[in-house]
């Protein structure tokens, strides 16, 4: 009986925002477990770049997986887990690799020789960097997850995609989402420090840039955002060091100010490419939200009405 459902053979891929904070990534990796993973699945693929969230959506997606390495460090039984396979797998069912960090301690050989005994023994196995086992592996993962600007999950057929189309769209577009979350934070910065408004807003996301979101329709001008955007243009031509603090904070600079998503900027203000504000406050008729619009990357006429237009692939 084959275990493919009749829909998920008809699935190419789908496409989420990816947001910017650990607390909401791990939401929406459970919520891709809920709608995209089967428990017959067990060879998951996760492509991404260092500091895109990988470890957090991991985390959402497979909660209570002890993970080979994370951004605190490696685990050193996990990772040489692959030369005593037999006595490994009598104690778990579900088992995560990291290629980046595997290769630097065993041979490819092992690896796939790991990986091939886990699956014929019904082993679920989470790779990361999934693109750089595939060409040795000749096998493609049951699911392929991508995150960069966006969080792309495909589920290939013996007629792709390849893992490689998933890695040449997220890890070009990841940079924009560093950049975003960067510029977001200087701003808040500025907002709280600099004129004393407290944090009243939520946060969204949207593609090269972020969305401040108020209940209240903020008392500001376009001139007064055109100063904001001036003050925070300062701030990221004065490249200064954005540097992780611990799990709740970040320094930019001198300032330590609370982040929910740390590990996620650029190395220093001046990566930040092309910030402007939108020069109005947009009304949410559906939300009731007053939106605040902050943009990287590109220069050009802002649509408001089509930030999160379709790309073609």
């Amino acid at each position: 009986m084959l275990k493919k459902t009749f829909m998920q053979d008809f699935m190419l891929y789908a496409v989420y925002l990816a947001p910017r904070g650990n607390e909401r990534l791990m939401i929406l990796g459970e919520e891709i477990s809920h709608r995209h993973l089967s428990i017959k699945d067990r060879l998951i693929g996760i492509i991404g770049d260092a500091g895109s969230g990988k470890s957090s959506l991991i985390k959402g997606m497979f909660p209570g997986l002890e993970l080979s390495n994370d951004d605190d460090g490696i685990n050193p039984a996990k990772i040489m887990q692959i030369r005593d396979p037999i006595g490994s797998m009598q104690d778990a069912s579900t088992f995560h690799m990291d290629m980046r960090f595997q290769t630097a301690f065993t041979q490819m050989h092992e690896i796939v020789t790991f990986v091939r005994t886990a699956l014929v023994k019904q082993r679920r196995l989470i790779i990361e960097h999934f693109d750089l086992l595939y060409p040795h592996l000749d096998m493609n993962a049951e699911i392929l997850v991508g995150i960069g600007e966006e969080i792309m999950i495909a589920r290939p057929t013996v007629f792709g995609p390849a893992p490689k189309d998933i890695y040449d769209i997220v890890y070009p577009s990841a940079k924009y989402r560093k950049m975003a979350h960067t510029a977001e934070d200087i701003t808040t910065l500025v907002v709280t420090k600099e004129y004393g408004m407290p944090r009243t807003w939520t946060t969204t996301d949207v593609r090269k840039g972020f969305v401040m979101a108020f209940e209240n329709p903020p008392n500001v001008s376009a001139a007064e955002l055109e100063v904001l955007e001036r003050r925070v243009r300062e701030i990221i031509e004065a490249d200064l060091s954005v540097s992780y603090v611990n799990e709740e904070m970040i320094k930019i600079g001198d300032d330590h100010m609370k982040c929910a998503g740390p590990r996620i900027h650029v190395r220093s203000t001046g990566e930040v490419e092309n910030f402007r504000l939108v020069k109005e406050i947009h009304p949410d008729p559906l939300s009731g939200a007053y939106l605040l619009v902050g943009l990287v990357g590109e220069q050009g006429e802002a649509d408001l009405k089509n930030l999160n237009k379709f790309k073609i692939f």
